[in-house]
């Protein structure tokens, strides 16, 4: 079947009469900021710490775009008698972005997780030679960086997480004192009180013991200052030996 005549001009004009009915929506930007996926890819941003200029992102990067400077340097022993280490110190990281081709195998390639893509898009330049960012630049890009997505709620922890966690327990387990056992305290309890020997009661055995008697205090046996035993003459009173007074005048 022919098609009739002037269809397609129908259809095209009937595109035009929807959208003409369709309220208009217009980016108010530079005023407005606009929502861009979590994924975009806008410059990269670099965290420095991780980095261990190990210079694979520069000898993978197609473009040549990546310029890194560093200088070793000798770590002294962490105990006595260790033998130093070196290390490599980074001097310089910059980006040339007008070379930059955006294809992320910088990113993929970094073992140590010290570039990541940030969304910002806002780095135009009336110059090309200024296109050049430095390390510094980087790093304030570091930070708008989204942070990743949630992982699935059975999904395995990153190893990441569980080295540092496991790493904070064991320093707060050395910095908290060992806490005592309910049974540890009642055998120190028992250990500072004394035995009860065999047959005793207990009651007999919570009486306090009876002093001992100072050397100036009279012992049971011995009287007190100014009394005399049983049978024991008095200072001044004869004795039984010696005659009276009155049995001398009757002799």
């Amino acid at each position: 079947m022919a098609p009739i005549p002037g269809s397609g001009l129908a259809k095209g004009l009937a595109v035009t009469l929807r959208t003409m009915t369709k309220k208009s929506v217009t980016a108010q930007y530079p005023d407005v900021q606009p929502e861009l996926p979590p994924r975009s890819r806008g410059v990269i941003g670099l965290f420095e710490e991780n980095c261990t200029v190990c210079m694979l992102c520069a000898r993978e990067c197609p473009d040549w775009c990546i310029y890194i400077d560093s200088h070793k340097e000798t770590v002294p022993p962490a105990a006595p008698g260790g033998r130093e280490r070196s290390r490599n110190v980074l001097d310089r990281f910059a980006i040339d972005f007008s070379l930059c081709m955006y294809c992320g195998i910088c990113i993929e390639v970094c073992p140590f997780d010290a570039l990541f893509w940030s969304p910002e898009f806002e780095y135009a330049e009336t110059d090309i030679r200024d296109l050049t960012h430095e390390r510094d630049k980087l790093r304030e890009w570091m930070w708008t960086v989204p942070a990743p997505p949630a992982l699935d709620p059975g999904a395995e922890e990153p190893k990441e997480l569980a080295a540092a966690r496991k790493a904070a327990e064991k320093l707060a387990a050395q910095q908290t004192p060992p806490a005592t056992t309910p049974h540890a305290d009642e055998q120190a309890r028992a250990a500072e009180q004394p035995t009860r020997p065999q047959g005793a009661s207990k009651q007999q055995t919570d009486q306090p013991k009876p002093d001992a008697p100072r050397a100036d205090e009279p012992g049971p046996d011995q009287p007190k200052p100014g009394e005399s035993k049983p049978g024991q003459p008095t200072p001044g009173q004869p004795t039984s030996d010696q005659p009276t007074p009155e049995q001398e005048g009757q002799e």
